[in-house]
């Protein structure tokens, strides 16, 4: 037998925020039970609507700040608080890392019961227009009478109304509205539901999905947009395999690492950081703490396109990457050879399953790089020692797989946690990149 569900109170509360999330959200208590509160800053007051109720806590929105803590800025985009893209508009941006840190350290010490012997200084870069890479959806909404093109409203399923986004580069996220009405014109409209954006250094590439063959007149209506606009325009009608430009509209996606004289090629399917400039100082910062010597060789696992293995090559004597899908590895292996880089060697493997067998595993590696998915790098992690690792960078974007990995490096391994510190690859969002460096005493 189904119990009701209890109905939302429709009067908002009045409530003292005592902290934040790790999500960003502020947590407060009413009679007892917990209140997580989108909007809200720790040690603020302020008056919320109840937006669900749960058995064992709550969750409710901001309507208004009756006392606001000192870090609360004046959000930039008209559009927060509805759109899901960013939580943390309203937060000053140097509190924003500050909160990072501080989450970081937490999982540290809770999962990992670690502490790093140093905090490195965080990583950070522009706060607008840094995202390069996006999936936004499409739909149009009968009752709107037109198409919506963005991110999700906060909580919901739903696609927010927006005209514009702040955190989109600019040839993307200020032309929201243009590319609405472009699909709104198109034949197949209700069946393009989404569209990747994908940029490096030079112009943006934008994958139309389709689910349905669009007819000449929509091709021209696309061809039209990328003329105006400045965009090239691709399609996909099934697999990532069908990803193709229209015509005339190919380009060769690439950006550049100017300090390691790297230029990395791509397709817009790949996986690459959604802030290069971001991205360019973590690269410096990775090859700096690694401390890459002519004689050392270096093991580079999740290696991806060769966003560091290109640049490790630069300074060790060799380079070995290795990375599980067979396409990123011959991408990487070409942007090797355009790079002038001949002491780098790819490997396809799954670093999730039995590695016994690799060739690569037969060799010896004084260095590691780890950049692994939010899953973390576990199961390769007890090969390190055997290999004659000596010093391990770790890139993560996940902290608390980062903080259950370095229990296993530190408490199971042997490895001294050397420094860690936070990126802020997602500005405005809660997202935590971070890395951290161990090391093994000889």
């Amino acid at each position: 037998m189904s119990r009701k569900r209890k109905p939302l109170p429709q009067e908002p509360v009045e409530a003292d925020i005592e902290s934040l999330t790790h999500e960003g959200r502020g947590l407060a208590h009413i009679d007892g039970k917990a209140v997580f509160v989108d909007g809200a800053l720790a040690g603020e007051r302020v008056r919320f609507r109840y937006t669900r109720l749960q058995r064992r806590f709550d969750e409710g929105t901001v309507v208004e700040v009756l006392r606001a803590a000192p870090e609360r800025v004046e959000p930039k985009c008209p559009h927060f608080g509805v759109c899901g893209g960013c939580s943390l508009q309203h937060m000053d941006t140097t509190a924003q890392i500050r909160m990072k840190q501080a989450s970081l350290a937490d999982v540290f010490a809770r999962i990992g019961k670690v502490a790093p012997e140093r905090w490195l200084d965080p990583l950070v870069a522009g706060h607008w227009g840094y995202r390069r890479k996006a999936r936004l959806g499409v739909r149009h909404v009968l009752k709107k009478g037109r198409t919506l093109v963005g991110f999700r409203e906060r909580g919901n399923a739903y696609l927010a109304d927006l005209t514009r986004c702040e955190v989109l580069h600019p040839a993307v996220g200020e032309r929201l509205r243009i590319l609405a009405e472009t699909v709104d014109s198109l034949s197949i409209r209700d069946q393009v539901p989404q569209i990747e954006v994908s940029m490096g250094d030079g112009p943006c590439v934008l994958v139309f999905r389709a689910m349905q063959t669009p007819s000449a007149a929509d091709v021209e209506a696309l061809l039209s947009l990328a003329g105006r606009e400045g965009f090239h325009v691709y399609l996909q009608e099934g697999g990532v395999e069908t990803i193709r430009p229209l015509p005339g509209q190919g380009i060769d996606l690439h950006y550049k690492l100017p300090r390691h004289e790297i230029r990395i090629e791509f397709q817009p399917n790949d996986f690459t950081q959604v802030n290069l400039e971001l991205n360019r100082l973590m690269v410096d910062r990775a090859l700096e703490l690694l401390d890459v010597q002519p004689d050392d060789a270096v093991l580079d696992l999740f290696c991806g396109l060769g966003n560091f293995t290109l640049p490790l090559a630069r300074q060790a004597t060799s380079v070995v990457g290795v990375e599980g899908e067979a396409g990123l590895v011959a991408r990487a292996e070409s942007n090797a050879a355009r790079n002038g880089i001949g002491n780098a060697r790819f490997y396809t493997a799954n670093l999730d399953g039995e590695l016994d067998l690799q060739p690569w595993m037969r060799e010896r590696f004084t260095r590691a790089l780890l950049d692994p998915p939010r899953s973390g790098a576990l199961q390769v992690l007890d090969c390190l020692p055997r290999l004659g690792v000596e010093r391990i960078l770790y890139v993560s974007c996940n902290p608390a797989t980062l903080a259950r990995d370095a229990d296993r490096l530190v408490n199971g391994l042997g490895y001294k946690l050397r420094a860690a510190g936070v990126m802020d690859m997602f500005p405005h969002t809660a997202h935590v990149e971070s890395m951290a460096l161990f090391e093994r005493e000889t």
